[in-house]
């Protein structure tokens, strides 16, 4: 949530700025803004969308070598344009800056500085930071010193990037608990809270870590950090790193929307994250890095800590690391697990999943979990210079490629194509995994982008289904086993994109209330795989239909459901045993694209949504 695009060259940077700013509208934002150093600071700000501000630009002519941008979502303050950034402080307009974050301690802040005589023109935390670099500028007369020393004040997580009109020729930047990475390029340099905003001008970047302060000039840049025992700072030097990220992997392509390439992108997706699997012999727990077996030879259990689509998949892993690997495994909100009091066992791992790396509840969990004495963690995650990543003992990249649209779909599946590899190997660990099931297994992997390429067949039928839910206001989804987190998911990617409400049950617990919503206008998803539970799940749907609610369910080819008035089937092409959850999932993410674009929705940018979490 929230985007931040910085840039200083020898050339006119507004192009880059807004061209940045586009790039970082999946994060979910309620308002934009620029400013410039242009014989003074130079603001235009609206509470539309990117396009609007680059028509402000446009009429206004705005040029200028140095400038930042940004796009908020809304924490402190409604959303308008006084409460836009970039923020000026007070009224002389001599220091401009934008945020990413929250600061939890700025309304002591606030008062002190009201106090000293500076008046607030908006509601925002983010303000406060202006002031405070206004007023150390007063006694130390370089902006850097004084963003130093503001930064040293605030409390929360914050990604800054600030400008002073008296000089011009520079900009600093400032990152805590929120991503923040520099760009450097040829004609200049810039920064951004994401590297998609930079391919445009560069793949040479510099990821900031904790507390470091950077100054950018065009042709040069310094780094300096902050040690948290002596508060003490020094000049650092952080690696270059070549992005492995391409313009055209951020770009639409044919397609009409985000959502939909990725959907369509899963079979290349999941078969990248399995490569080094699909043509070995046996599965080897070095996947996960060089310490591995080490550390799972003594793991007498799993905590996996994730939020929204990422606790999904976790609870789908629950299921395949008890039932095959016979390891103990608990899932937790993240946001949850962090304020209650749990008990920690050392040898339990603990797994953080994140599509981003930089979710703040499950970076915040995962600390909370070593603090508690647990002594290793796993983070699986899509992208490599994240928090999340760094963070972790052990690590495995997803390699989904970038996911643009805020209704995470490949993020998911090879979210899953990991957990079952990791599931894989405890139960080789743990001596419940033969030679043969292993080769059962290593066949299954590399037959599942084929399977899920056959899954993505039935769209056409899943328009069809479309078409009825577009005029519904709600739809219950069921499943049970181990596709209850599917149905979950299936409820989430509805209501997300489309605006219905959606709610998610296990089966089972039909009777135990939400059966008192069926009816005519309640239209009930059924996840039907021939599984186990088949027949305890044609007992429930049974219920459904006593009571005059429609079915449309998602069955394997040999479920042996029969289609009639009131009961819609979509057959998958057969039963992929224990690979049946990343199948299932498919044609519900088509659901829920192709009743969005029946509605009319902003598909890849849902309102009050954002991809990255990186506030609480």
């Amino acid at each position: 949530m929230c985007g931040i695009v910085g840039a200083i060259a020898r050339e006119n940077v507004v192009p880059v700025l807004l061209e940045g700013l586009l790039r970082l509208e999946y994060r979910g934002y309620d308002s934009a803004g620029i400013v410039v150093t242009n014989g003074g600071l130079h603001r235009l700000r609206t509470t539309e969308r990117v396009a609007e501000l680059a028509k402000l630009v446009s009429n206004d002519k705005t040029e200028g070598f140095a400038g930042i941008a940004h796009t908020r979502w809304a924490t402190h303050g409604v959303p308008c344009e006084r409460n836009a950034h970039p923020h000026f402080s007070g009224n002389e307009k001599k220091i401009a800056v934008v945020h990413n974050g929250i600061i939890e301690n700025h309304e002591t802040i606030r008062q002190d500085l009201q106090e000293a005589g500076f008046e607030f023109l908006s509601d925002t935390d983010t303000e406060v930071i202006g002031h405070l670099v206004s007023k150390h500028l007063a006694t130390t007369h370089d902006l850097l010193d004084a963003v130093f020393l503001a930064v040293a004040e605030l409390r929360g997580a914050y990604a800054i990037a600030v400008m002073d009109e008296e000089q011009p020729g520079r900009i600093i930047v400032a990152r805590n608990g929120a991503p923040l990475l520099l760009g450097l390029g040829e004609n200049g340099n810039y920064a951004a809270s994401d590297a998609s905003a930079l391919l445009q001008v560069t793949r040479k970047m510099v990821y900031l870590e904790e507390g470091d302060v950077a100054e950018l000039y065009h042709d040069r840049y310094r780094i300096r950090t902050c040690d948290a025992t002596t508060k003490l700072n020094s000049e650092v030097t952080r690696p270059v790193r070549e992005s492995d990220l391409t313009r055209e992997a951020v770009e639409l392509g044919p397609y009409a929307h985000f959502m939909q390439k990725e959907i369509f992108e899963q079979p290349v997706a999941v078969a990248n994250t399995l490569e080094m699997v699909l043509n070995a012999q046996s599965i080897s727990p070095r996947l996960f890095g060089s310490k591995a077996e080490e550390i799972f030879q003594k793991t007498s259990g799993i905590l996996i800590l994730a939020c929204g689509t990422s606790y999904h998949a976790g609870l789908v892993a629950k299921y395949w690391l008890e039932s095959i690997s016979g390891l103990p495994c608990s899932v937790e909100i993240a946001s949850e697990y962090r304020y209650r009091e749990p008990i920690a066992n050392p040898s339990t791992l603990v797994v953080g999943i994140s599509q981003s790396g930089e979710t703040a509840d499950t970076l915040a969990a995962l600390n909370y979990a070593k603090l508690l004495g647990h002594d290793h963690s796993l983070a699986i995650c899509n992208v490599p210079e994240s928090a999340l990543i760094r963070q972790a003992d052990l690590r495995f990249l997803t390699r989904a490629g970038p996911e643009i649209g805020v209704a995470s779909t490949k993020a998911f599946t090879t979210q899953l194509a990991v957990l079952i590899l990791l599931t894989s190997v405890f139960a080789k660990l743990r001596n419940k995994f033969p030679s043969e099931l292993e080769q059962e297994m290593l066949i299954g992997l590399r037959h599942l982008p084929v399977s899920i390429q056959l899954a993505l067949q039935i769209e056409p039928q899943i328009k069809e289904w479309a078409r009825n839910f577009s005029q519904k206001r709600h739809a219950l989804f069921l499943g049970r086993g181990i596709h209850y987190p599917i149905a979950m998911e299936g409820a989430l990617k509805l209501k997300e994109i489309s605006y219905i409400h959606a709610e998610a049950y296990a089966a089972g617990e039909l009777k135990h209330g939400p059966l008192a919503l069926v009816d005519k206008e309640m239209p009930v998803i059924a996840i039907a795989p021939n599984d186990v539970l088949l027949e305890k799940l044609k007992s429930n749907l049974q219920e459904v239909r006593a009571r005059g609610g429609e079915l449309y369910v998602i069955a394997d080819a040999d479920s042996n459901i029969k289609e009639s008035e009131g009961v819609h089937i979509i057959r998958l092409a057969g039963y992929s045993g224990m690979f049946s959850p990343m199948l299932h999932t498919i044609p519900l993410q088509l659901l829920a694209y192709h009743v969005a674009l029946q509605k009319g929705t902003d598909v890849d940018k849902p309102r009050n949504l954002a991809k990255a979490v990186t506030v609480e």
